[in-house]
């Protein structure tokens, strides 16, 4: 019997938004959760990717936040002073023989821009990001790792199960995280697996450092990252009144 149009148009709808929590989603997860036939999940991948909503993959498919959200070059133009002066604010945290993640926010380049003009040495310099790495692996004293994982080609990053996993193979002194969204509840970012990558690093870290500018105040994102008491310090262009006002804990003030 054929299945109405409305109802067909409800899962694809319900589908759709399913997806743009997760990274990469197999055809196996698709039909259980929608406890539909593979070749039901398959015509309605199909139909999602025809109205660019997704990417099909072999096997699955993957939730276009690497081709809806903004490029690394597109974002690396936005607020470059407050960046800037983040950067500069965030160095003053690094110590020399240090193992520093950097995560793959435009503001934690700008950390890594600072760096290669002022090298900290020696430093263990960890990412996802492959802007970072190919900026500092030429200066002399700073050690690059490179996480394995996923390449999200117009982010510049690597994500993934694989990332995710590499972190058990360091000990990481100072963790550098880039948001998108906070307010008094917590820290927010735009896909699921940048903040399952993050929630490993708030784990594995000795220091969450959270970079963030003023714009981010007040705004929230699809995934939630974490409570504010799990970091340890913010470092930020806004002000302690405009912090305040925001609801940032006084800790971090």
């Amino acid at each position: 019997m054929k299945v109405p149009l409305h109802i067909v148009s409800a899962r694809r709808e319900k589908l759709a938004a399913w997806l743009q929590q997760r990274s990469y989603v197999p055809l196996n997860e698709v039909c259980e959760r929608f406890q539909v036939s593979e070749a039901t999940a398959r015509r309605d991948l199909a139909a999602l990717a025809s109205g660019n909503q997704i990417l099909r993959t072999h096997g699955g498919a993957l939730a276009d936040f690497n081709h809806r959200f903004p490029s690394f070059i597109e974002r690396q133009r936005m607020d470059q002073a407050a960046k800037q002066s983040i950067a500069r604010k965030a160095c003053k945290l690094i110590q020399a023989a240090d193992a520093c993640f950097f995560d793959a926010g435009t503001t934690i380049y700008a950390i890594a821009e600072e760096l290669q003009r002022a090298p900290i040495t020696p430093l263990t310099a960890i990412t996802n990001s492959l802007p970072v790495a190919e900026l500092l692996a030429p200066v002399e004293g700073i050690s690059v790792h490179l996480l394995g994982g996923e390449v999200l080609p117009r982010q510049s990053a690597l994500l993934g199960r694989a990332a995710r996993l590499a972190l058990d193979s360091y000990k990481i002194d100072q963790a550098f995280l880039s948001v998108e969204g906070a307010n008094a509840e917590g820290l927010w970012n735009s896909e699921q697996e940048v903040v399952d990558l993050q929630k490993g690093l708030i784990a594995a870290a000795r220091q969450t450092i959270v970079c963030l500018d003023a714009s981010k105040l007040g705004r929230t994102a699809p995934a939630f990252l974490a409570r504010w008491k799990q970091i340890n310090i913010l470092v930020t262009d806004a002000d302690s009144g405009t912090l305040r006002d925001a609801g940032i804990p006084a800790h971090l003030l």
